[in-house]
C-alpha cells in the first residue's frame, strides 16, 4: 500500500515514514502544501496523510484542489488544533477522516487500513437542469459549460433548488435547509439571494430557471429554463 505523508515537521515526518514503513507501507513524504498537492496530483496512492498546518498552501486547500481537480484518494488530516469546527471543515472540504496532535501510533496505523480497505469514495454525482450544472464536490457552477462564480450562500441556495428541481419551495422550507430552523431574521431573504442568483445563472444567459410562484415559493425548473 502506498502512502504519501504531507508533514512540515521534518522529525514527525520522518517517525511516521519510518512507523509507516514498518508496517509495510511504502511512504513518499512532502513537507509543504504545493509539494503535496504536486505529488498526490501526479501520482497514484493509497491513501494521503495530510498536516492541516502547512507552509505553502493549507492542508484544507489542498484537500479542496485535490476535489476540485478530481483526486479521490482518501485522506486523513492531521491537526495540532482541537475542536469540532476545525473537525468540520476538514470533513467538509473532502477529508474521510482525522487525527489530533498528539495521536497514537496504533490508531494512525488502523484509521489508514480502514481508509485503504473502504477505498477511494465515488465521485459525487454533478447535478444538472438543462445546460445549468452543479458539482457539489468541487462546489462549481457552469451554464453553457462556462464556470459561474457564486457566493457560499448562493451555492447552497442553487444546490438546494437543484436537488428540487421541478418542485415548488416554500420560503420556509428554502429558509430551514439553506439557512436554518431557528432563522429569525427577515425571510424576505429568500427573494434578496434569488435575484443574485439570477442575475448569475439565468439573466447573462437569456434564460428563466428560477420562477416564482405566486403565493407559493419557487421552482427551478427541470429543463433548466
Amino acid at each position: 500500500m502506498r502512502v504519501l505523508v504531507v508533514e512540515d515537521e521534518t522529525a514527525l515526518a520522518e517517525v511516521i515514514r519510518a512507523g509507516l514503513t514498518d508496517e509495510g507501507f511504502a511512504v513518499d513524504v512532502q513537507h509543504t502544501g504545493p509539494d503535496g498537492l504536486w505529488a498526490a496530483s501526479e501520482h497514484a496512492y493509497d491513501v494521503v496523510v495530510l498536516d492541516i498546518m502547512l507552509p505553502g498552501l493549507s492542508g484544507y486547500e489542498v484537500c479542496r484542489r485535490l476535489r476540485s481537480r478530481g483526486v479521490w484518494t482518501p485522506v486523513l488530516m492531521l491537526t495540532a488544533k482541537e475542536g469540532e469546527y476545525d473537525q468540520a471543515d476538514a470533513l467538509d472540504l473532502g477529508a474521510d477522516d482525522y487525527l489530533t496532535k498528539p495521536f497514537s501510533f496504533v490508531v494512525l496505523v488502523a484509521r489508514l487500513r480502514a481508509l485503504v480497505r473502504r477505498g477511494a469514495p465515488a465521485r459525487p454525482v454533478v447535478m444538472t437542469a438543462g445546460d445549468l450544472a452543479v458539482d457539489p464536490a468541487r462546489r462549481l457552477v457552469t451554464r453553457a459549460g462556462q464556470p459561474v462564480r457564486v457566493t457560499a450562500r448562493e451555492f447552497a441556495l442553487l444546490e438546494f433548488l437543484i436537488r428540487h428541481r421541478g418542485d415548488v419551495l416554500s420560503k420556509t422550507q428554502i429558509i430551514e435547509n439553506v439557512w436554518d430552523a431557528h432563522f429569525d431574521g427577515d425571510p424576505n431573504i429568500v427573494e434578496v439571494y434569488v435575484g443574485y442568483l439570477r442575475r448569475k445563472i439565468d439573466q447573462p444567459f437569456g434564460r428563466s430557471a428560477i420562477q416564482t410562484e405566486r403565493g407559493m415559493g419557487y421552482r427551478l425548473a427541470a429543463d433548466g429554463g
